[in-house]
């Protein structure tokens, strides 16, 4: 069995590795529903985009289920806390959720246009809402939020929705609206008829460069702009779980206190790189490859975010050593060894499972296919 400190880390990268499953995961399906009305001209275009992704979007929810499982699970008081200072966000969020399902269900239940445009519209919406909340979400990580922990870990949470809107989780929010776009359309470029395709590989040139500047932006804004926060002295790495436990102070920038900036940075890097280099392979025809780039990108800068943030999980203005870290937000040793059993046999069959679910359903939705079958001529 591990020692604690070292599943502590263990269940970090596990958690980043989920957050990162979720995005490439169900990225690309948010991208293109928030793209249907700008890649597809007409109702029988969008029903085929749309089938690009019907499949495979409710598999794809199984990473945000483990994702949320593994944070109440191995992190129960960055659970509290989030899920407490974060509610009407969430709660915006799920019900982004819930219309996905419901438009794809009745979108085609009649033939009226406006009918259909409306269940467009809506789907669009809800690819757009979940990737800006997401977004504002990791900007406020690094901002802290007005939580603190009294003598006996109670919560006290003393901020509201609108708090969290500050201009630089707005940019952050808009990264990640450029970063799912990009990778819809990778996936629309992958996946889509060739008339689909060649809009999806257009958009692509462009969302790709906006990411990469308001990526440059939100990360040149990190390092000059925003006050970090710091542990005050050596960290408990395999005490109690008790945030009270630890001094830390709150000056400086992230750049200069996070101990993983460097490693941050390299990541950021690979970030800009992948991203760039998927309109390059895209419009040489290696559709396939552009969208590996583009998740690739996805993946570093979420990467890049947790190495910067690291130990910090969930750092409080209020009271600063209320700040949750990697030291002091998990569950006990016992726990965590237990969880790691389990995913160490789970993990593999779900992606053993997904790999063989895209590899049966490979090749490209058929515009002409989708007319005939739908009555669509």
């Amino acid at each position: 069995m591990f020692d604690y400190e070292t599943l502590r880390i263990l269940w970090w990268l596990l958690l980043g590795a989920l957050l990162i499953g979720f995005a490439i995961m169900d990225g690309f399906d948010l991208g293109v529903a928030a793209l249907l009305r700008v890649l597809a001209r007409e109702d029988a275009e969008r029903r085929a985009l749309l089938e690009t992704i019907e499949p495979v979007w409710e598999g794809n929810q199984v990473w945000l289920i483990l994702g949320a499982g593994a944070i109440f699970a191995a992190w129960p008081l960055l659970y509290a806390a989030a899920f407490s200072g974060f509610y009407f966000a969430m709660l915006l969020t799920l019900l982004a959720f819930i219309v996905r399902p419901v438009g794809f269900n009745f979108r085609n239940k009649l033939a009226d246009p406006r009918w259909r445009e409306t269940w467009d519209w809506l789907l669009a919406i809800a690819g757009v809402v979940p990737a800006l909340i997401f977004g504002v979400a990791f900007g406020n990580l690094f901002l802290g939020v007005p939580l603190r922990f009294d003598e006996t870990l109670r919560i006290q949470y003393e901020g509201g929705f609108l708090d969290l809107l500050h201009p630089f989780a707005l940019l952050t929010g808009l990264v990640s609206v450029a970063l799912l776009l990009m990778h819809g359309a990778a996936w629309a470029a992958a996946k889509a008829d060739d008339v689909v395709m060649q809009r999806a590989t257009r958009a692509l040139r462009v969302l790709a460069p906006t990411f990469v500047l308001l990526y440059i932006a939100a990360g040149a804004w990190l390092a000059y702009g925003v006050t970090a926060f710091a542990l005050d002295g050596a960290a408990a790495t395999d005490g109690p779980s008790n945030p009270l436990l630890k001094h830390v102070t709150h000056g400086g920038t992230w750049f200069e206190t996070a101990p993983l900036a460097h490693w941050a940075n390299l990541a950021a890097a690979v970030a800009i790189l992948a991203a760039l280099a998927g309109p390059w392979l895209a419009t040489r025809q290696r559709h396939g490859a552009a969208f590996v780039a583009s998740a690739l990108a996805v993946a570093g800068t979420i990467t890049s975010a947790g190495l910067a943030l690291f130990p910090f999980l969930l750092p409080s203005t209020l009271d600063p050593r209320s700040s949750l870290t990697v030291w002091d937000a998990s569950s006990s040793h016992g726990t965590l060894g237990l969880m790691l059993l389990v995913t160490v046999v789970l993990l593999p069959i779900v992606i053993g499972y997904t790999a063989w679910v895209f590899h049966v359903l490979r090749g490209r939705v058929n515009l002409e296919h989708v007319r005939r079958s739908h009555g669509m001529y």
